[in-house]
């Protein structure tokens, strides 16, 4: 009977946990506001180096070696950025990297579309072995692959031109080509079988089928081979050595000199100039980039 009666009791002394959010609408209010707060100061670590930048484009010489810095000049100079871009054929330049830039990324987009269909709808013995192997591709450095390929480059007579730069991008990139695989994995098998009944063979379904429905896949790879590529420097460094075939990448070096008198407020007006056309590709082409970025399942 003592049992009895003790077990409501001891029961009645359990207390509930205080809780920290009052209610669920409260909880929202307070994750919105903390995400825009947390938001906001990623935004203004981000923004700072080119806000830097921007200050010291429009200062004279002696401004932007000025100790402690000024962030707004006493008079900005906004012919620097003519004096920039007229110190170096940047011209030429700009013409060279949108024709490098653009041919990679229309060749490299293709090239991992149709690999990473293979890989996604296509059977195969050692299809899942042979796409580790790509992958595995990836934890190689680019360094470590640049002497025998410029060895291969010279013994084809391809140096000094653009061949090295674009030609191996055609046959794909392993990253890009695990994104589209993970697209094209999420596409419903249905459709390949209703083509094949109406006669279709694989590079049909690829072409009519896969391709017009991966558009904001295809959009998102795009603009990442292009961003990459508009700013590689180290393949046209080794690859290129007359001045008339330069890049952006290069031109901006051409402003640094090894014993000091870098004219950094030329350097960083023609900086800003050089990453303009990323900025407008990024905007124009958003809406396929951040559609791309959800299906593919890329967060970084």
């Amino acid at each position: 009977m003592a049992e009895q009666t003790l077990r409501p009791a001891a029961a009645s002394v359990v207390q509930r946990k205080p809780r920290f959010f009052k209610s669920k609408r409260f909880q929202e209010e307070f994750t919105r506001v903390v995400a825009t707060i947390l938001a906001t100061v990623g935004a203004l670590f981000i923004l700072f180096p080119v806000a830097w930048m921007f200050s010291t484009s429009l200062k004279t010489e002696l401004e932007a070696l000025k100790m402690p810095p000024v962030w707004i000049p006493a008079k900005p100079q906004w012919r620097n950025y003519y004096d920039a871009l007229t110190f170096n054929p940047f011209g030429t330049y700009f013409k060279n990297t949108a024709i490098y830039a653009i041919s990679v990324m229309i060749g490299e987009a293709l090239s991992c579309s149709f690999i990473a269909y293979g890989f996604a709808r296509l059977r195969a013995p050692g299809r899942n072995a042979l796409f580790l192997f790509v992958l595995s591709t990836m934890m190689v450095p680019y360094q470590v692959t640049l002497i025998p390929q410029y060895i291969l480059f010279s013994k084809l007579r391809w140096l000094n031109s653009y061949k090295p730069l674009i030609v191996p991008a055609w046959f794909g990139s392993a990253y890009l080509i695990f994104l589209l695989r993970q697209f094209y994995m999420t596409l419903p098998k249905e459709y390949d079988e209703a083509a094949i009944i109406d006669g279709a063979t694989p590079l049909g379904i690829w072409w009519r089928i896969i391709l017009p429905l991966s558009k904001p896949a295809l959009g998102a790879v795009s603009i990442m081979s292009f961003i990459w590529h508009w700013n590689n420097y180290l393949g046209p460094l080794v690859y290129l050595n007359d001045n008339s075939k330069f890049t952006v990448s290069l031109g901006l070096s051409m402003f640094r000199t090894p014993f000091g008198g870098t004219p950094w407020h030329w350097l960083m007006a023609a900086s800003l100039a050089v990453i303009m056309p990323c900025v407008l590709v990024f905007f124009v082409a958003q809406r396929y980039f951040i559609q791309g970025i959800v299906i593919t399942g890329v967060k970084g």
